[in-house]
């Protein structure tokens, strides 16, 4: 029995193996516990492994390329077009088995454990980021059902809790006053959370080479430095900037046909963590570019005055990725013109 590729489709605790041999047909159907998995691919002779780029896959990837299989890792998203028949484990297996013979599709890069440790800093901040913001409208709606109207902001909140607490002409009884008191101290609890969740990543970015380049770029800070580290890792594996921006969903969507080329909004495809950082930052560039003298400040204002700012915004964002990709695959520092 001689294996050319086997499929892996990837859950807690059963995976569905499919092998095929060197014509394409099925030599291995069957579905295995976590623990069968690493020992079955010791017997094997070093072989194409491919499965989704989901949960788990970049452990088992790590585990399997130590061994010296072949790993490809195939975006979910490429992988359906391939399904028949109803969706069951061994259908999705032999989908991501037929997937890996189409060298077109776009395979992710192996995560290390590092970039991984980093992604892990950055989703468990904006975690409590939400957590922070649903606490936040929580408490603001509980004080407006006693007719305390508090402005839409984090700032006024921190400011006005303290100064209700101590108003004993407004209303507020005592039990209240005591569940207000509990917020306002999980409120200070998650701020204090979040800004050393900050710090941290912030250490860790100035600490790295490529992090410190990365920085040098306007509209980039150090959360957006991270955050490309650890999600797009070896930036070689694209050809050039526009496929990392892509990548990202920085780049139009078409919907051309006969030769008439439509091009539409972005099509907003990759990560939204850091295709919003990435925003972000663009949109900071362009409100501090009014007043500046170079080319690129000039080309940004001259865009905004002739399309809109919202577009000038998500094209500096564009623009700042593919500077990215180019330091990201050299030794190069950031030249502004």
């Amino acid at each position: 029995m001689k294996i050319s590729r086997v499929a892996l489709d990837l859950a807690k605790n059963l995976i569905q193996v499919h092998a095929v041999d060197s014509s394409g047909r099925p030599v291995v159907r069957k579905s295995l516990r976590r623990t069968q998995l690493l020992p079955l691919f010791r017997d094997l002779p070093p072989c194409e492994v491919g499965m989704e780029a989901c949960a788990s896959a970049h452990h088992w990837a790590r585990h399997l390329q130590a061994m010296g299989h072949r790993v490809q890792l195939l975006p979910p998203q490429y992988v359906k077009p391939f399904l028949l028949g109803q969706k069951n484990d061994a259908n999705d297996a032999v989908a991501v088995c037929t997937a890996m013979s189409h060298p077109e599709i776009p395979r992710v890069t192996v995560k290390t454990i590092a970039q991984q440790d980093v992604q892990a800093l950055h989703r468990v901040r904006a975690m409590r980021m939400k957590q922070r913001t649903a606490l936040i409208n929580q408490t603001r709606g509980l004080l407006a059902e006693y007719g305390l109207v508090i402005a839409v902001s984090p700032a006024a909140l921190r400011k006005a809790i303290p100064e209700l607490l101590e108003d004993a002409g407004n209303g507020l009884s005592f039990d209240f006053r005591q569940l207000l008191a509990e917020l306002y101290e999980e409120l200070v609890a998650i701020d204090r959370r979040v800004a050393e969740l900050t710090q941290r990543i912030e250490r860790d970015v100035r600490a790295h080479d490529q992090g410190k380049r990365l920085l040098e770029i306007p509209g980039i800070g150090p959360l957006t430095a991270s955050a490309l580290i650890a999600t797009v890792g070896d930036a070689k594996q694209f050809c050039n900037g526009r496929q990392m921006a892509a990548f990202l969903g920085l780049v139009p969507r078409q919907h051309s046909s006969g030769g008439k080329n439509r091009l539409l909004g972005i099509h907003k495809r990759g990560d939204s963590y850091l295709r919003g950082l990435l925003v972000h930052g663009a949109r900071s560039v362009l409100r501090t570019a009014t007043d500046k003298p170079d080319d690129r400040s000039r080309w940004l204002v001259n865009l905004a005055a002739r399309r809109h700012r919202n577009i000038a915004t998500v094209a500096q964002a564009n623009k700042n990725a593919r500077i990215a990709w180019a330091i990201l695959t050299s030794e190069q520092r950031y030249r502004a013109n």
